[in-house]
């Protein structure tokens, strides 16, 4: 999976993982789900690897990371994106430190000033003046506009991550940047440009989380509530997807009620349900009901494909 070429407007996207922030089967649970034989039941973190305008992209890094590249076999990454600062979604950066090994390149990652600061503590070591040998070597790039900013957050443009300055490991003092010499290779100009999507993970807006659309895909996790002027930048799409954790209320994620209202609203071709808990039943009856109110509406799982 290395990041096919094709037009920017048209995008692919791969569900790495579709569980909530425990997974599923959660540890020392028996309960009809966690105990499935169906894989569609076995999720990992919430995470997906987008392939757009010939660039692939990482949307969150939770504790799963690793297991998912492996699982999905990708070797290069453009870019990751982060949608907010909860540990199921960034607690795997650490291991981008195998990106920086097989690449020999920094890793960069895009997300708000809040979610910059909080992995410049939780990851201090990547970030100290004096760099611990083996460090993840990461690039943090705020996304503007958001949170307080009644224009929601603004488009941002990712490029590839071939201009990126090449590492060389140096025995007991770690990675030293040495500049590049492949901006001749056309692959290096490639650059998107990217649509946030401002939402809440409280009602309150109490946490920012940002989703994101990629042509005709736009993908939005771990929200309990979105602006009325955020929709403008969700139309025309071909797949949408959203998270529920359980059938009734949630007080920082949609329940099913309100994940099917937002769909409604959204009006894509397919709309897709991630972020699944085992609160639902197993994933064959839940695609079912979903299907039953709307034949374009599905449950997605660890591995589906949309493009």
């Amino acid at each position: 999976m290395q990041g096919q070429a094709m037009t920017e407007d048209k995008a692919k996207l791969t569900f790495l993982g579709t569980g909530t922030s425990q997974g599923v089967p959660i540890i020392g649970c028996d309960c009809p789900v966690c105990t499935s034989g169906d894989s569609r039941d076995k999720r990992f973190r919430s995470s997906a690897l987008v392939e757009y305008g010939g660039l692939t992209i990482l949307i969150d890094c939770g504790p799963d990371f690793r297991s998912q590249m492996l699982r999905a076999g990708v070797s290069h990454v453009d870019a990751i994106l982060l949608t907010h600062n909860h540990k199921d979604h960034t607690g795997g950066l650490d291991d981008v430190r195998s990106l920086n090994l097989c690449e020999k390149k920094p890793v960069n990652i895009y997300c708000q000033q809040y979610v910059i600061d909080a992995m410049k503590k939780d990851y201090s070591y990547a970030f100290a003046e004096k760099l611990y040998p083996g460090a993840p070597i990461i690039r943090m790039n705020l996304i503007g506009g958001g949170v307080g900013d009644e224009y929601g957050a603004k488009p941002f443009e990712i490029h590839s991550n071939l201009i990126e300055p090449d590492l060389v490991w140096e025995s007991g003092k770690g990675w030293k940047d040495v500049g590049s010499e492949v901006l001749s290779d056309p692959r290096a100009l490639r650059k998107v440009t990217v649509i946030p999507i401002q939402g809440w993970h409280h009602k309150a807006h109490e946490l920012s989380v940002l989703g994101y659309r990629f042509g005709n895909i736009a993908y939005l996790t771990d929200l309990n509530n979105i602006n009325d002027c955020e929709f403008e930048k969700l139309k025309g799409l071909d797949y949408v997807t959203v998270n529920s954790v359980k059938y009734t209320a949630h007080y920082s994620h949609f329940s099913l009620p309100e994940a099917l209202e937002f769909f409604d609203r959204v009006g894509a071709r397919h709309s897709y349900l991630t972020h699944i808990s085992h609160l639902f039943p197993v994933h064959e009856q839940l695609d079912r009901e979903l299907q039953a109110y709307n034949p374009s509406y599905h449950v997605a799982y660890d591995g589906l494909v949309l493009e």
